[in-house]
């Protein structure tokens, strides 16, 4: 398998790493920390110029048709800046499940207007009570003869405080009652009856909880035509998980080669610190701790589009590996930083601080050691 990069590919990394070196300095994310929105919608727009939302769109609705690894090495370039623009909730999450699910009516209608810039999504489903189990939904929407009436309570919506439309999934009773299916809604983020209260996220960025209380909805509302989601959330939520690795990554580089140049200047007794044997073994560590977490990534990302059970695998196995490593990367260039590593003068706690935050999206790493090792013992028909 031939893994280097296309032409295309390395000139995607090359213009992403350029504009993120820089668009993103301390004083930029300083200003976007303290902005109640979180990131900056002027960048937003030059993501949309620079073609990055249309990346993975199909190409008849207005993208470019990128796949996986094209994200992956956007969201590598994001994760060296600590980009907090929310191009996974619309991006990897949202225009996602809208292609795989929607009509051709509400593809047409809404994957052009996420590439030009003008519609930022965000994906709402994971539930207090379900601890990462994707098919636990207790939010129910309810047929009526207008159309659908919605009620429940969304946890850690990513970037739902900033979107205009919110991807809803809900468990489905019709006229019978409960139906057993998981349905996707798209609902209006102002739509009376929607309650969103947001909240900054460890290391950059928003998050938000959502209360939908009696939200009434037209009929389309509903994605596709009714057909159970939980297979399209499933591989969404693995779609993401590798994006997010690939982020991690970028993040752990830019650790690795703050600390070996730190260690290049900073003496003890005289000496650089990078001198002595055993600094320079924990280097080796860390970078082979990344080299190891680059790997993982990019093969949840070429799994992406494969059978279920080795797409969900490759990406479990990728989330629990990544958030052991990066956990390891972090800790070791704030030692080796010494007191000042968690200081606000240097940028390396902002970036071990978003690392941890990765390791507890979509689930720690415990749990999906867990179900790397139960899809690995699952006989199942792909």
């Amino acid at each position: 398998m031939d893994l280097n990069l296309s032409d295309e590919q390395r000139l995607l990394r090359e213009s992403a790493e350029r504009f993120v070196a820089e668009s993103y300095d301390a004083d930029h994310r300083r200003k976007t920390a303290n902005d109640p929105l979180g990131f900056s919608p002027a960048v937003w727009k030059q993501f949309a110029e620079l073609g990055w939302l249309a990346l993975p769109i199909p190409e008849e609705f207005g993208g470019l048709g990128g796949g996986a690894v094209e994200i992956g090495i956007l969201m590598e370039a994001f994760g060296r800046g600590l980009v907090s623009e929310p191009y996974v909730a619309t991006v990897v999450l949202g225009a996602g499940l809208i292609d795989r699910c929607g009509s051709a009516a509400q593809k047409q209608a809404i994957l052009p207007e996420i590439s030009g810039g003008s519609l930022k999504l965000a994906f709402a489903h994971s539930e207090r009570a379900a601890r990462f189990d994707l098919a636990k939904v207790a939010t129910a929407a309810r047929k009526t003869a207008q159309g659908w009436r919605l009620s429940g309570s969304k946890i850690a919506v990513l970037d739902g405080h900033a979107a205009d439309e919110i991807i809803v999934s809900a468990h489905i009773h019709d006229h019978k009652g409960p139906s057993g299916r998981i349905g996707l809604f798209l609902v209006t983020a102002t739509a009376p009856g929607v309650a969103v209260s947001d909240y900054e996220r460890l290391g950059g960025g928003r998050a938000c909880n959502i209360e939908l209380s009696d939200v009434h909805l037209p009929e389309d509302a509903l994605l596709g035509d009714g057909h159970d989601a939980l297979p399209a959330i499933e591989w969404a939520v693995d779609r993401a998980m590798a994006a997010l690795g690939a982020e991690a990554v970028g993040i752990m580089q830019v650790l690795l080669d703050t600390t070996l140049e730190y260690t290049k200047i900073r003496k003890q007794f005289g000496r650089p610190l990078s001198a002595n044997q055993v600094i320079r073994h924990r280097l080796a560590d860390m970078a082979m701790q990344v080299d190891e977490s680059r790997s993982m990534a990019l093969r949840a990302a070429l799994k992406v589009d494969s059978p279920p059970v080795e797409r969900a695998r490759a990406a479990s196995g990728a989330k629990a590996k990544i958030g052991k490593c990066a956990r390891f990367v972090g800790e070791q260039s704030i030692q080796l930083h010494g007191g000042m590593g968690v200081t606000e003068e240097l940028e390396v706690g902002a970036y071990f601080k978003r690392l941890v935050a990765f390791d507890t999206l979509f689930g720690g790493s415990a749990h999906h050691y867990g179900r790397h090792a139960r899809l690995g013992r699952a006989i199942v028909p792909a």
